[in-house]
């Protein structure tokens, strides 16, 4: 991708998983996988994940901070910007036609059915987003493959940190969860 045209189809792109990702970060994510790495091939899986991992790490919508992520990976702060308007743009579209058209709608049998079977949908997505991360983030899957070695299967550091995390999540009830991601992020600048 390059150019104009490049940054015109990145632009539809997260326009397009702003538009179907609905249910939240982990929902998009899992879009912009297929759409961005299965699909296209403009960032490898590792790559995609890594951002992933950052963007939920920092403040904001995780959707949103992928999109600007990538965009700014792939075209400097210019496709950061692009990328994160086509993220939002149809968000912005979809809250003003609710906000205009909702009430009239919110009791039609129609409506409630299809916000019903939205519910399960999106629980599913998360799910299929959560395990991705979880095997990318555990498992060696390539290495395997290779060695046909089971302990080639693990990443042990990360699976020893997530044990502990689990373990301290559960057991230290004063502590914050962010401070487990705060220690996530630092586990990984020192030891991945």
């Amino acid at each position: 991708m390059q150019g104009f045209w490049g940054l015109l189809q990145l632009w539809a792109i997260f326009f397009y998983v702003g538009l179907f990702a609905i249910g939240g970060g982990l929902v998009a994510a899992s879009f912009m996988q297929q759409i961005l790495v299965e699909k296209m091939g403009i960032i490898s899986l590792e790559k995609f994940y890594s951002m992933l991992a950052i963007s939920e790490s920092t403040p904001g919508p995780i959707g949103i901070n992928i999109a600007t992520f990538c965009g700014t990976e792939l075209y400097g702060p210019i496709g950061g910007i692009i990328t994160t308007l086509g993220e939002i743009t149809p968000s912005l579209i979809i809250i003003i036609l609710v906000a205009r058209f909702f009430s009239n709608f919110q009791k039609k049998r129609g409506v409630q059915a299809a916000f019903e079977g939205i519910r399960p949908a999106t629980s599913g997505m998360v799910m299929v987003a959560m395990v991705n991360v979880l095997l990318i983030a555990l498992f060696n899957i390539p290495a395997f493959m290779a060695s046909n070695s089971v302990p080639d299967l693990f990443r042990w550091k990360s699976l020893i940190f997530y044990g502990l995390s689990l373990v301290v999540l559960f057991c230290v009830k004063k502590l914050h969860p962010v401070f487990i991601v705060f220690f996530g992020a630092i586990f990984g600048i020192i030891f991945l």
